[in-house]
């Protein structure tokens, strides 16, 4: 299979529907000045819709465009290895669900990819 059949393969299947965590998600980003992954975490609830809400408003979270809402916790790594430690080997449970824990991994892999070759890096 080629790159670019490869490629395609990830678009279609970034298409499909998921379930989302209840215990919240994350906002991954880097930071190429100090070498850093950073990750924000947001909780959230589910509706009886599948859609993911704000716990205190009931509002459906947006998925474009800017969400005014702080995050719980800010994590930050040298290493998709460090952060997988922090989020998958200690008490506080920030995933609760084996796809989303295979997500948060690859992305995490694609950010220190990115950050290492000092290239941007936007969240799938």
């Amino acid at each position: 299979m080629s790159k670019a059949e490869r490629d395609a393969l990830d678009n279609k299947l970034s298409q499909r529907f998921i379930h989302l965590d209840p215990a919240g998600y994350f906002i991954i980003y880097i930071d190429h000045e100090q070498q850093r992954i950073w990750m924000k975490h947001y909780p959230n609830a589910i509706n009886e819709k599948g859609l993911a809400v704000d716990p205190q408003t009931g509002e459906p979270i947006p998925t474009k465009g800017k969400v005014l809402r702080e995050p719980d916790v800010v994590l930050s790594g040298r290493t998709a290895k460090e952060l997988c430690i922090e989020l998958f080997e200690k008490e506080r449970k920030f995933v609760t669900m084996f796809d989303h824990a295979a997500y948060l991994g690859r992305e995490l892999m694609r950010a220190q990819f990115c950050l290492d070759a000092g290239i941007d890096y936007i969240q799938d």
